[in-house]
């Protein structure tokens, strides 16, 4: 039997939206007829917000097209269905029944029906519905289990899409760059191609440090990956390009501190042996593990930060752990108390930023 409508859900709304917008433009035939076709957009912010956006769905389902023919509605990006306040509501849940209702009632005859919702409680009886009554489709998260991708296959799927390749390593400072950010990462990645031109090309290493911010931890990425790569020379020349582009030393210690803070819980936790660490990064569920055992001492949900290593992103972790293999515990807490002897030696010699830091990185890295 065929189904009647269309569910696209997943982890990641950009993955989801994009997906959504590929299928609606297939079901309009690319036409961009108003007529024909209708948008419901789905996000929510409270209770009063799910009633319109499924008053607004029913109505633009039951209302026929001006000019005959078939009509296409898209109920676009649903973030009701997700573990949230809003999504756990009584009165979301009275409202489902009725979007439940809608979509039962829906002629595949008279109109094509589309719904996307990210993210998604998969628990939930009502997600549970839609993936049997509709002709369903689960996008997980690059890098959660069963996904089937990563970050970097992600990145290297996204430049065969745009005509170009990208070389391995190139693909890993791109990934730690963005900092797990899907949306990002697809974006840089048409960027690169559209730089390349017509014609295609390679991406390398060079490139991306020249083309593509940081999203992750501020935006002095090159010194921070000299630095903890043990590279004396490297990080000296970091520091050179640093300050020669009229920057301070006081946001760059502030990335430096926070770079250190996670690599101090990394390594403590790896030598617990309570994370895993594969080709693909650190191993999520392990991570998950680990959070849910040290809950009390971040609290429930805390916001992404660098004091906290569970709101990082796992393939960012796994590259952190790379780092981790000439750092010992001790010399990790060095390192925070070099980072803390620069902070005051910039407030004592204003005027002479770069030595400091300069002499600070040849005191920690002169050993190597």
């Amino acid at each position: 039997m065929a189904k009647k409508f269309t569910f696209i859900a997943g982890a990641d709304d950009f993955l989801v939206t994009r997906l959504g917008r590929e299928a609606f433009q297939k079901m309009t035939g690319g036409s961009d007829d108003d007529f024909a076709s209708e948008i419901i957009e789905g996000t929510a912010n409270n209770v009063a917000d799910v009633e319109k956006t499924i008053t607004l769905f029913t109505q633009a389902v039951n209302t026929v097209s001006m000019f005959g023919g078939k009509k296409s509605v898209w109920l676009k990006d649903a973030n009701f269905l997700a573990d949230s306040v809003t999504g756990r509501a009584e009165g979301t849940l009275n409202e489902l029944e009725r979007l439940k209702a809608t979509l039962e009632g829906i002629d595949p005859s008279q109109v094509a029906v589309l719904f996307t919702a990210a993210p998604v409680d998969r628990r939930r009886a009502f997600y549970k519905w839609c993936n049997e009554a509709g002709d369903s489709t689960w996008l997980a998260a690059p890098g959660d289990r069963g996904s089937g991708t990563d970050l970097a296959q992600l990145a290297q799927q996204e430049a065969q899409r745009q005509g170009i390749s990208i070389q391995p390593r190139a693909v890993e400072l791109l990934v730690g760059k963005l900092n797990g950010n899907t949306r990002v990462l697809v974006e840089e990645i048409e960027k690169l191609a559209v730089y390349l031109g017509s014609g295609g090309g390679e991406v390398d290493e060079k490139l991306i440090t020249e083309l593509v911010p940081n999203f992750g931890e501020g935006d002095f990425f090159e010194a921070a990956d000299a630095f903890f790569s043990l590279d004396l020379k490297w990080t000296l020349d970091a520091l050179r390009r640093h300050f020669f582009g009229g920057n301070v030393a006081r946001p760059l210690i502030s990335t430096l501190q926070g770079r250190n803070r996670l690599l101090i819980q990394l390594r403590v936790l790896i030598d617990a042996g309570e994370i895993d660490v594969g080709y693909r990064g650190v191993e999520k569920s392990s991570l998950e593990r680990a959070a849910a055992l040290h809950r009390n001492a971040f609290g429930e949900k805390p916001e992404k930060n660098a004091f906290n290593v569970f709101t990082q992103h796992p393939y960012y972790l796994g590259r952190l752990a790379g780092e981790l293999k000439n750092l010992t515990l001790k010399r990790l807490i060095d390192f925070q108390q070099e980072f803390i002897r620069a902070f005051e030696e910039t407030i004592s010699r204003p005027d002479e930023q770069e030595d400091v830091m300069r002499e600070m990185a040849i005191r920690c890295l002169s050993q190597n």
